[in-house]
């Protein structure tokens, strides 16, 4: 080599030291994601069915001698989780076998494998945001994961921000507004708060701007920023790599059985040889669900 020119017929990574690791190398890949969205339940069936019940409603007055008033809990939706397998293999062949180079094509081939399979489940996982304004992709109820006339005994209720509006300071205080006047499917107020809000990579910069500005964003007031001040986000913001609208944005409540994951099948690498063939196969197989029972465990906005 003179003059950082490389003079000789020999590959780079014979030349500088170090080089040879980046030769072969896969790319990085981001940490798991789906955990952020939903809450983890195990599962050792088929199916599991979630089952909601609406309560009472509030205690009429009791005239002097008159008997007590009794109400009935009935039975609200029900849920069902059918679990959906995913499975994906790869082939060496009987050549490679016999070449000696078995074990530098799997190590190679296993590792993308499990990248294709992590990947996969970020996906899945992320579709039920993806489609969370979708109509067509229904829940318990009937009704699409977020919007403005989910049923109830009570009346219909909303967890979608309307009009919808860009991620913002105002629509963000409008959001947890909605989520603190949050009601069951008896019309009773209940203690539901906001856990963390979820944004797509193009909203990363925003949402830290507005969440965690000591003082009001974008504005010369010398005003303290409530939604820092007041802990709104005690889980932080969650930016998911897989959210596939620019625009949309969410907030997770703590909501029990609200957006759901579910493990059936998480098996090990398997592999064989093909009796016909001589080669070898390896395969992974796992089996699980997502989505939500209660659709009070996320509210959201879907600007144009």
């Amino acid at each position: 080599m003179a003059g950082g020119v490389i003079t000789t017929g020999a590959h780079p990574k014979d030349l500088w030291p170090g080089v040879q690791k980046w030769f072969g190398r896969t790319y990085d890949e981001h940490q798991v994601e789906y955990t952020d969205l939903f809450e983890t339940m195990g599962s050792d069936k088929a199916y599991e069915e979630h089952v909601l019940v609406t309560g009472f409603g509030l205690a009429p007055q009791k005239a002097e001698g008159a008997s007590v008033s009794y109400d009935s809990e009935s039975q609200g939706f029900t849920k069902r989780y059918v679990h959906v397998a995913y499975a994906l293999g790869y082939i060496v062949s009987f050549e490679a076998l016999r070449d000696g180079k078995y074990m530098e094509v799997s190590k190679q081939r296993s590792s993308a494998l499990a990248f294709s399979m992590r990947q996969t489940k970020e996906n899945v996982g992320a579709n039920v945001y993806n489609r969370a304004f979708t109509s067509g992709y229904n829940g318990g109820d009937g009704k699409e994961l977020l919007a403005t006339d989910h049923p109830s005994k009570a009346g219909t209720w909303s967890n979608e921000l309307s009009p919808a509006a860009d991620l913002s300071e105002a629509a963000i205080e409008d959001l947890c507004i909605q989520i603190a006047n949050a009601k069951n499917d008896r019309g009773l107020k209940i203690s539901l708060m906001p856990r963390c809000l979820i944004v797509p990579p193009a909203l990363q910069f925003e949402a830290h701007r507005i969440v965690k500005s000591v003082l009001q964003n974008d504005t010369a007031n010398n005003a303290v920023n409530a939604i820092r001040a007041m802990n709104m986000f005690p889980e932080g913001i969650k930016m998911n790599h897989y959210l596939s609208d620019a625009n949309n944005w969410f907030i997770r409540t703590n909501c029990p059985s609200g957006m759901v994951h579910m493990d059936r099948d998480i098996l090990p690498l398997e592999q064989d040889n093909d009796f016909d063939t001589k080669n070898a196969k390896a395969f992974k197989y796992e089996r699980y669900v997502f989505g939500w029972t209660d659709p009070r465990g996320l509210y959201g906005s879907a600007p144009a």
